[in-house]
């Protein structure tokens, strides 16, 4: 019996992230600014899973904050469904006040599966690192392009 429950819950898993990018929009919260474009989104989590890959991350909300007041450098990525937004609304202004790139993505659920992670996640720092420094400068570039909220 329970060998006949994972196969549905896997499929409902799978499910979620079939949302397309123009629903994902529907969810998101009134401070999601700036937020990556389609081809920007698909790109940082391109990058995310190879920094995974080389352990080059920071997740969640107590992680990213304490390494980005020890002054680490990287692209701040956070998801914009996060509910309350009072969970991580500091972010963009710490991250602002020591000029680290950061963008919004539509959804906290594709975010932690490219993290390579089951559960969701709200914010993830990239770090550089030689094996995928192209593709970091690529999305650093894009993600320090977007405008700022005012």
């Amino acid at each position: 019996m329970a060998r006949e429950k994972q196969p549905e819950a896997a499929a409902e898993a799978d499910g979620t992230p079939e949302r397309s990018y123009r629903e994902q929009l529907d969810f998101l919260n009134p401070i999601a600014q700036p937020l990556a474009s389609r081809k920007l989104t698909r790109k940082l989590y391109k990058c995310i899973r190879k920094a995974a890959k080389h352990k080059q991350i920071r997740r969640g909300v107590k992680e990213v904050q304490k390494f980005i007041n020890k002054g680490e450098k990287g692209i701040t990525v956070l998801a914009g469904d996060t509910l309350p937004i009072d969970v991580y609304c500091h972010i963009p202004i710490m991250c602002e006040d020591r000029s680290l790139p950061y963008a919004y993505v539509p959804s906290k659920s594709d975010l932690g599966a490219a993290a390579g992670s089951k559960r969701p996640t709200c914010v993830i720092m990239i770090k550089p690192h030689e094996e995928y420094q192209e593709s970091y400068d690529e999305c650093l570039e894009e993600v320090a392009a977007l405008p700022l909220p005012l």
